[in-house]
């Protein structure tokens, strides 16, 4: 899954409009309680970096020239947001565009991931993907080893019906903002240890 092309054709409220769409179901708190996400930075990043990847995954499969515009405004907003986060938390303006590319680099390398497991319906390599990314490779400390294949199934199997609704999601709709993220807190989600 490559990263769209360049446009300025977007308005930027509208890359916000979705963004805000993204941001909102990030926030939920089933992600850092059910499916032990470190409630850290690092830990809403993957998050989000989750949910950007699913959104951009569905612009690129509708394929229009509008959605590969949407796309790219969409990363561009998520990048200038983070950006205005660090600056937020005290980064030095030094160092704020090396730790912006870094972030870049490690979502980019999060969609490649992602994405190349999702088109393959390879189930472990998306566990391992998510495992190494999401818990750093320390899944057993963040919840104890009978626990970790429950928590990185329970987040694999929302990704993967997150990336179904939107599948199901009208073209008009997605365009338009309209993600309708499902929620984690879901029937289908819910496994007992």
């Amino acid at each position: 899954m490559g990263i769209f092309r360049r446009s300025t054709s977007v308005a930027p409220e509208h890359a916000m409009q979705v963004y805000g769409e993204i941001l909102k179901a990030t926030r939920r708190e089933g992600f850092f309680r059910d499916c032990r996400v470190p409630d850290s930075l690092d830990g809403r990043f993957d998050v989000l970096c989750i949910h950007a990847f699913l959104a951009m995954r569905r612009l690129k499969a509708i394929g229009t020239a509008e959605s590969a515009q949407l796309g790219q405004a969409l990363f561009d907003t998520m990048f200038q947001d983070l950006d205005a986060a660090l600056r937020q938390i005290g980064v030095s303006d030094v160092r704020i565009g090396k730790e912006v590319k870094k972030m870049a680099k490690a979502f980019l390398g999060r969609v490649q991931a992602y994405d190349a497991a999702m088109m393959a319906g390879d189930a472990e390599a998306l566990d391992a993907a998510l495992a190494r990314n999401v818990y750093r490779g320390e899944a057993d400390n963040a919840c104890g080893d009978d626990d970790k294949a429950l928590v990185v199934l329970r987040l694999r199997r929302y990704m993967v019906r997150a990336d179904a609704a939107l599948a199901r999601q009208g073209d008009a709709a997605v365009l338009a903002g309209d993600l309708g993220f499902p929620e984690l807190e879901d029937e289908e989600t819910r496994l007992e240890p």
